[in-house]
């Protein structure tokens, strides 16, 4: 196995630890882990797994239907999915995948492409906060789900896009902020606690896509980042005004979630829009590094692993220079469309028709496969139109992997 991805996965981890503190290790609060960077800072992980895959550990059947992803805090598994005709909130005990407590959010989202939520819930001290694929917002308590307050996307303005709603909301100090669209502003941030509204962007007012914010510091302003259909935008943590922008050529859909490493930012979108690269200079513009088509990422994230980003583009697994926009590598035909996770320097990719899980290295040097294995059960219940869309999360030694009504965890840690 080549060594050469080694250092460059290890300074990775210990940004990750001098940031977050060594506790947040074994935490997945929110949609893409603490840093919504794709990474887990898990590490002692299986760098090669049985012919049969790693062992299951538990399997949870009753999720409903859906394709929200888990969030993993303080011993305990968050989840959104369906149930008596409502969308519902559901937590489980992380040891043995057994139910907690579950509250109903609201309506059920219905399409050709699967029913119910779409977005991962967020974790942030005694809440969780979670959105419906309908746009109803919700802080729960996580000892019993007592809901706190609710709100509604359409409260600001907001209409449900085509797929729905599928941000997960972000957490960040006394703000929770996501995005509604609308002509009266199209990112919100209200007060975590009481629900009520601390400002609404209106010099933004773009039609709600389906990637979800980042927070970065550039230039020593807080700000949030988020990617809609003809704009990549930065709007001020303090006050919603636009810092800047950057025009993006969306088609259809675009959902993956930006990437930022210090004044840089990435973003990728599907239906041939392709990807770029813009860095932020003194005066806060956005200069293009680079625009292409190598990346075509539709909805399965792009995940930056040191210099390079991975992830699934409408030509196969492609491996991105982050700086230059290059191909380094790309692959046809080791495993069809999909999702991807990384963990301690390994990419865990599920192929979105059959459920079929690869491990490889997060190397520029190439595939290089490490096992893999199939989803078994699959679910009787995702439409034809649908597929196994949700992101795989590792996150305390373990691997979660969703089809619909069934939530997956499997053991992957070294004995």
């Amino acid at each position: 196995m080549s060594r050469r991805w080694l250092p460059t996965q290890v300074s990775v981890v210990s940004a990750v630890i001098g940031v977050l503190g060594a506790s947040a290790l074994a935490e997945w609060p929110q949609f893409r882990g603490a840093d919504r960077s794709g990474v887990s800072a898990d590490q002692g992980l299986l760098k090669q797994w049985p012919e049969a895959g790693p062992p299951r550990k538990w399997l949870f059947r009753k999720a409903g239907l859906g394709y929200s992803g888990p969030s993993i805090s303080n011993a305990t598994v968050y989840l959104m999915g369906t149930r008596d005709g409502k969308e519902v909130l559901i937590a489980l005990n992380e040891a043995e995948g057994t139910e907690r407590w579950a509250v109903p959010l609201g309506a059920i989202y219905e399409n050709g492409w699967g029913d119910g939520p779409r977005g991962t819930p967020t974790v942030d001290e005694e809440r969780v906060y979670a959105l419906s694929g309908t746009g109803d917002l919700v802080c729960a308590k996580v000892a019993d789900g007592k809901i706190l307050w609710r709100c509604g996307m359409s409260d600001f303005g907001g209409s449900v896009a085509a797929w729905g709603y599928c941000e997960s909301p972000l957490v960040d100090g006394h703000r929770l902020v996501c995005s509604p669209g609308g002509d009266r502003g199209s990112i919100v941030a209200l007060d975590k606690l009481t629900g009520d509204l601390i400002w609404q962007s209106a010099d933004v007012i773009e039609g709600a896509q389906y990637a979800s914010i980042v927070p970065a510091d550039i230039n020593g302003t807080r700000q949030y980042i988020q990617l809609f259909m003809h704009t990549l935008v930065s709007v001020n943590a303090d006050d919603g005004g636009l810092i800047w922008d950057s025009p993006w050529d969306g088609s259809t859909a675009v959902v993956s979630t930006p990437i930022v490493r210090g004044r840089q930012v990435y973003v990728s979108s599907g239906y041939n829009a392709g990807s770029k690269l813009v860095e932020i200079n003194d005066q806060n513009e956005a200069i293009e590094a680079f625009g292409n088509k190598v990346m075509k990422n539709h909805h399965g994230g792009v995940i930056r692993v040191g210099d390079h980003v991975y992830g699934y583009s409408d030509a196969g697994w492609v491996c991105q220079d982050f700086a230059t926009g290059e191909t380094v590598w790309s692959e046809k035909d080791r495993l069809g469309k999909g999702a991807i996770g990384c963990a301690d320097g390994m990419l865990y990719c599920i192929d979105e028709r059959d459920g079929t899980v690869a491990l490889i290295e997060a190397s520029p040097e190439g595939w290089n496969e490490h096992g893999r294995f199939s989803l078994d059960p699959l679910t009787e219940l995702r439409k034809p139109s649908g597929g196994v869309w949700t992101h795989p999360v590792i996150a305390n030694g373990c691997l979660y992997l969703r089809d619909q009504e069934l939530l997956f965890c499997y053991n992957v840690r070294e004995s």
